[in-house]
């Protein structure tokens, strides 16, 4: 909670900052991307990496490196500096999600479970984070992201009291050939492609669309709130369904979290129906960081299931990449609502595709 409550706010606050700085909505997108590649590429490793070091030691790090990133952003909005703060942020990130997800499936019980459980505390940070980062931004985005690098220092203390787990060790006879190549495990993936491409929008593109709009900070942060709040439903929404219903969490999940975000930028004017269609989208999203992992991990044996949720993170650690990218892409010929639409239409396309197959595997194999 703690972690996420420090990342919320520099969720807010970086475009703020970057916006404030003079950086132009297609730059803000493309230092948005870079977090995303750092993150995508550390996540590449922490397969291999599980084997080697126990999992509680990645969430530390985490901690570590977005008390780091923060720590530069409040110090400086030169090029460099945000380009140095957002790759950590984009390392922290991946280490934090893969290593939390990993260390709770490892317990007894249904992994939709305690994935939903911890995702719901996460939410509770993200929550709160961007209703303070709004408010404090209101005088200047530097101290909102001062206030991140005290709670990120802060949030270290916790890990060291997780349960020392030892690194994974994967059965000798398992399957040839690349995880996310199996059946449970390509779905899991699938879903953290649209939930990594609506947290990378409405970390970058969502924000800059409200501020057009010129609604104020404390209304950007609270609405940018509500769509955290709606994923916090989400993922406490999902962790009742069983587990005949995880196929169809996952096709209504990405329907919202798609339409939602292809409505956000094209509803921005209006405070009320901008709050019912991010609303709509955090749901989905939240619904798919939850049941996504799930079945990926319910897909595999125990040893690999940190593997599972590395794969499935490395997809929406690309998603986060591709997705502000693609509308940075589309802004230089189209406006931004018609480019955030087809954005957003395109998060729909897996849960169109998934009906269209035969024979999808449920939660469990």
């Amino acid at each position: 909670m703690i972690f996420s409550f420090a990342l919320g706010i520099a969720t807010v606050a970086v475009p703020l900052l970057a916006l404030r700085a003079g950086y132009s909505a297609a730059e803000i997108g493309a230092v948005t991307a870079v977090s995303a590649v750092a993150q995508m590429a550390t996540r590449l490793s922490l397969g291999p990496a599980m084997r080697r070091w126990p999992d509680w030691t990645l969430i530390t790090a985490a901690g570590v490196l977005l008390t780091a990133s923060s720590g530069l952003m409040a110090l400086s909005a030169a090029v460099v500096p945000l380009v140095v703060a957002n790759l950590l942020q984009g390392a922290a990130r991946a280490c934090f999600f893969t290593g939390t997800q990993t260390h709770v499936v490892r317990g007894p019980g249904r992994a939709v479970g305690a994935l939903a459980t911890t995702n719901f505390v996460g939410s509770l940070g993200l929550l709160a984070g961007p209703a303070v980062a709004g408010l404090l931004s209101e005088r200047t985005p530097v101290l909102a992201l001062a206030v991140a690098t005290g709670a990120a220092a802060l949030g270290i203390v916790p890990t060291f009291l997780l349960d020392r787990l030892p690194p994974f060790s994967p059965p000798a006879d398992r399957p040839r050939g690349q995880i996310w190549r199996r059946p449970g495990v390509s779905i899991g993936c699938w879903a953290g492609v649209t939930a990594g491409s609506w947290r990378g929008l409405l970390s970058s593109f969502i924000p800059v669309a409200l501020d057009s709009a010129r609604h104020s900070s404390s209304t950007i942060g609270m609405l940018v709130t509500i769509a955290n709040g709606a994923a916090l439903a989400g993922a406490g929404i999902v962790g009742r369904v069983r587990e005949r219903g995880t196929r169809w969490a996952y096709v209504v999940g990405t329907l919202a979290a798609g339409i939602g975000t292809a409505l956000a930028v094209a509803l921005a004017d209006d405070v009320l129906l901008a709050a019912l269609v991010l609303a709509l989208s955090g749901l989905g999203a939240g619904a798919l960081q939850t049941v996504g992992p799930a079945i990926a991990t319910d897909s595999v044996h125990p040893e690999e299931r940190g593997e599972a949720i590395a794969a499935a993170g490395t997809f929406r650690a690309a998603a986060l990449f591709a997705a502000p990218l693609a509308v940075s892409g589309l802004v230089g010929a189209i406006a931004l609502a018609p480019a955030m639409a087809l954005v957003g239409a395109a998060m729909t396309v897996p849960a169109l595709a998934l009906r269209t197959r035969r024979h999808v595997p449920e939660a469990a194999v």
